[in-house]
């Protein structure tokens, strides 16, 4: 029994960490969580260097300057995904269960005069999940995983000189994470494996606003790299093996978001940009069972680009139309492809709507995201386990109400 208990648990180590960061992303490479307010999410994140509201926390908070008062912000984003799986062995198929997530935001700004702003943002910047059928081709790599982070991220804003503006915050991020694989553990017997734990890192952030006159702004926007710690469990659902003590490591990529926007006339703002997500600090990820060797999974993901374009037009003093594109490249190499992470190049089309009432701004927007197919040929997780075509795309229905004092 201790040699199967061994084995099991080296097996049931290493199948958890090929997807430690199983998740379905929000427009963003990788894990990464974009859907930051619904007004943002109609522009395709084409907000960069533009604002009229708190979220700008998240995409660039040097525009803190140009909110007047004290405003308050509250949002979440409707996510539905869906994955489909055909095995290029035996033709099976598969997809993901039909899950509902929905990644939440608080924002506020308050203007102490014309040169100094402030805001605390609390939203979350990587996680969601994936949920395949138990009884998949890839149930050894991936089953259950969810994986949830907040930041806390207060800021400041100073206004440099009245056409420039420079922005600096802390990130807090608390990681929670659980995630579940199927283990043999005899002849045509599984039992279910589970490691859950949780852990905080630190960064920081910083930002830069201009208005270069005749209509035309850009900013750009920094997030660090984040080390994260975390201490759990790992449980294997056999008889007579207890709960062991677990650990393990994650570096969170730095984000860099930069654009430019120009106002064309009274109604109509157009703006363009790109992303960049270092995701080369994810290289390998490295699990510690108590008493166990330490397990390490190669990873090698290399950084990322995506491009995007939106557009903003005021039809009166009460309604605001949004529309924006965006095309997201994948982090992720071919040989380290695997379910848990089947991420790809990603097509997003947005469309949406500001209605202003008094004191009270609502933004509703809808954005469709197309991850184009994916081919899975390797041994990632130790043996040649789900190769074949992976299809995904996600609905995401965002909703933000804005209060201003």
């Amino acid at each position: 029994m201790p040699h199967v208990r061994s084995k099991s648990t080296l097996l049931a180590s290493t199948a958890l960490l090929t997807s430690l960061c199983a998740v379905t992303s929000a427009h963003g490479s990788g894990f990464g969580i974009f859907t930051q307010g619904a007004a943002a999410l109609g522009q395709a994140d084409a907000v960069v260097a533009h604002t009229d509201e708190p979220s700008t926390i998240f995409f660039n908070p040097a525009l803190l300057n140009k909110l007047p008062g004290t405003q308050i912000e509250l949002g979440t984003t409707l996510l539905f995904p869906s994955r489909d799986f055909k095995s290029s062995t035996t033709g099976a198929t598969a997809s993901t269960e039909d899950t509902l997530y929905y990644p939440s935001t608080f924002y506020i700004s308050h203007a102490f005069n014309d040169t100094i702003s402030a805001g605390l943002g609390i939203f979350n910047p990587f996680g969601l999940g994936t949920e395949w059928n138990g009884n998949w081709e890839g149930k050894y790599l991936a089953t259950t995983s969810k994986i949830e982070t907040y930041n806390f991220n207060p800021v400041i804003s100073y206004r440099i000189i009245p056409t420039l503006s420079f922005a600096a915050g802390l990130d807090v991020i608390y990681l929670d994470a659980s995630l579940e694989r199927a283990v043999p553990i005899a002849p045509a017997v599984d039992v279910n494996s589970r490691f859950k734990g949780d852990g905080i890192g630190f960064g920081y952030n910083l930002a830069v606003a201009y208005d270069a006159g005749h209509g035309i702004s850009a900013g750009v926007s920094y997030r660090s790299e984040v080390d994260i710690d975390i201490d759990g469990d790992f449980k294997l659902a056999a008889p007579g093996v207890p709960a062991m003590d677990a650990k393990a490591k994650i570096t969170l990529p730095r984000q860099l978001l930069a654009g430019i926007a120009y106002q064309a006339n009274d109604r109509l703002i157009l703006e363009t940009g790109f992303r960049w997500e270092d995701w080369r600090s994810y290289k390998k990820l490295k699990l510690e069972v108590e008493g166990q060797p330490p397990t390490e999974i190669p990873k090698n993901w290399h950084d990322t680009f995506a491009v995007n374009l939106g557009a903003k037009y005021r039809l009166n003093d009460t309604f605001t139309l949004l529309g924006g594109y965006l095309y997201g490249w994948n982090p992720i190499p071919d040989d380290t492809f695997e379910p848990g992470v089947p991420d790809s190049n990603t097509h997003l089309f947005c469309i949406g709507t500001d209605m202003k009432f008094d004191q009270l701004k609502v933004a509703v927007s809808y954005a469709y995201q197309l991850q184009e197919e994916r081919s899975k040929n390797n041994s990632a997780g130790g043996a040649p386990i789900a190769n074949g075509t992976y299809n995904s795309d996600i609905h995401l229905l965002g909703l933000s109400l804005v209060y201003k004092f």
